[in-house]
């Protein structure tokens, strides 16, 4: 217990409460949903095939498929209405490259997100440092915004594509029995898409995310004009800083004179000098 409230009191956990630090968590449970609904999902169609010959029908021919979406490789045996012959077919169709492409951006930004979230929270002095921990954040968002839009307009396409390769009514034209106008193939039930469907939808929510995050990342970095003001000042600076400080700091402006007065018991004299200017010298004697 008391190990977890020292690393809760390490860490800066305002941050998560700053835009930045919202949409690098909403980032990260999105891209959960995202690879969760589509590497996840697994689906079955059924057909039947009803023979004159009643004995040699089949009415309920189950087939299942699931990610990656190999169809080719989903194989089922249907009668041919032949006596008790069967045949052998596949579905057709090979989508697994948009799909698994999908899955590993999801995954991805879902490590990246984490990382970053661990980086604002733990490591914020480290990640400003030089500039060079916003840059890279900010290059990194942009990369991955382009990412999610690519990948999920591919998956969009790749599912419409499984929608028809899997139609129940696009399968049973691939038996030979069906061809046969004495014979009657029908669809039972299709697959139930809502699974993928939303899988979709997480992908552009994830890619609007990224998007809307790239001005408060790059708000983060130097080329914003307000970001130079966030780090510390030069040697330099601080050098003129110091001086400008103690010249002011020699005397006290008397309004009423409009002159530098020094005390003491003899007389003195002072001047002053404004910048490095060498302006007129007034002297006053006590």
């Amino acid at each position: 217990m008391e190990t977890a409230n020292q690393i809760v009191s390490l860490g800066t956990f305002q941050v998560l409460k700053l835009p930045l630090g919202f949409i690098r968590g909403l980032e990260w449970l999105f891209a959960i949903f995202a690879f969760a609904t589509c590497g996840g999902y697994s689906g079955q169609l059924r057909v039947s095939v009803d023979c004159i010959n009643k004995s040699d029908s089949n009415l309920s021919i189950g087939i299942n498929f699931a990610y990656p979406f190999r169809l080719n490789r989903v194989e089922f045996d249907v009668p041919m209405c032949e006596g008790r012959r069967q045949e052998r077919l596949y579905l057709i169709g090979d989508f697994s490259s948009s799909a698994e492409f999908f899955v590993t951006i999801a995954v991805f930004s879902f490590l990246y997100s984490l990382l970053a979230t661990v980086v604002y929270i733990f490591f914020q002095n480290k990640y400003r440092e030089n500039n060079r921990g916003p840059l890279i954040d900010f290059i990194v968002t942009v990369v991955f915004s382009f990412m999610w839009l690519v990948s999920s307009s591919a998956w969009a396409k790749g599912l419409s594509d499984v929608k028809v390769a899997t139609d129940p009514d696009e399968v049973v034209l691939l038996m030979s029995a069906c061809k046969v106008q004495t014979n009657k193939c029908s669809s039972v039930y299709g697959p139930r898409w809502s699974g993928l469907n939303t899988s979709v939808v997480f992908g552009y929510l994830n890619f609007v995310l990224w998007a809307g995050n790239i001005w408060f990342v790059f708000k983060e970095t130097g080329w914003h004009k307000g970001g130079a003001a966030r780090y510390p000042a030069s040697s330099s600076e601080k050098q003129t800083t110091a001086f400008n400080q103690q010249v002011y700091n020699q005397g006290s402006f008397d309004q009423s004179g409009g002159a530098f007065t020094g005390t003491g018991d003899f007389a003195q004299s002072e001047y002053s000098q404004v910048g490095n200017y060498g302006g007129p010298i007034s002297y006053t004697n006590q």
